[in-house]
C-alpha cells in the first residue's frame, strides 16, 4: 500500500525494518490524514519499581534490604571517587531485576545463589542431564 509520498516511503525503508513498516501501513487511519499512526508502547510492568533506591528498598525483605544497603554504600564510595554514575545505574538495574524475581517467586534469589554455590563446589551441575552436542547438531541438521 502506498502512502502517496515516495520520499516518505524511502525514508521509512531506510529507518524501519519491514515488520515495522507493515505495522505503520496497517495502523489506524484518520480521515483527512494520509499517514497511519503507530500503536502506543506497552505499559511498563507495574511490579518492577522505578530506578530509585527507596522504591527498590521498599520491595525487599529485611535480609535483601541489608545486602542492598551494603552494596549501595560500596557503590556510592566508588562513584564519589570516579565521578562516574555507571556503577550506580548498574546497581539499580541489578536490584530492580532482583525485586522483580522476588515478587514473582519469593525466595528465588537465595535458591539461585545456593544452586550457584553447589555448582561451583561440585565443578558441574549435578541436576543437568548429559548432552551429546555433536549428535544433537547432526540431528538438527538432518544428518
Amino acid at each position: 500500500m502506498s502512502l502517496g509520498y515516495p520520499l516518505v516511503q524511502q525514508r521509512q525503508a531506510d529507518l524501519f525494518p519491514s515488520e515495522v513498516r507493515s505495522t505503520i501501513r496497517s495502523s489506524v487511519r484518520v480521515p483527512g490524514y494520509r499517514v497511519g499512526m503507530a500503536s502506543p508502547a506497552p505499559a511498563p510492568d507495574p511490579s518492577i519499581p522505578p530506578a530509585d533506591p527507596q522504591a527498590i528498598r521498599a520491595c525487599l525483605t529485611p535480609t535483601l534490604a541489608a545486602e542492598f544497603d551494603h552494596e549501595w554504600g560500596i557503590v556510592l564510595d566508588r562513584v564519589k571517587q570516579s565521578q562516574d554514575l555507571t556503577d550506580l545505574h548498574e546497581l539499580l538495574a541489578k536490584w530492580r531485576h532482583t525485586v522483580h524475581l522476588e515478587l514473582r517467586d519469593p525466595g528465588a534469589t537465595y535458591r539461585l545463589l545456593a544452586k550457584a554455590e553447589q555448582i561451583q563446589r561440585a565443578g558441574h551441575n549435578p541436576d543437568a542431564a548429559p548432552i551429546d552436542l555433536q549428535a544433537l547438531i547432526q540431528q538438527r541438521l538432518g544428518h
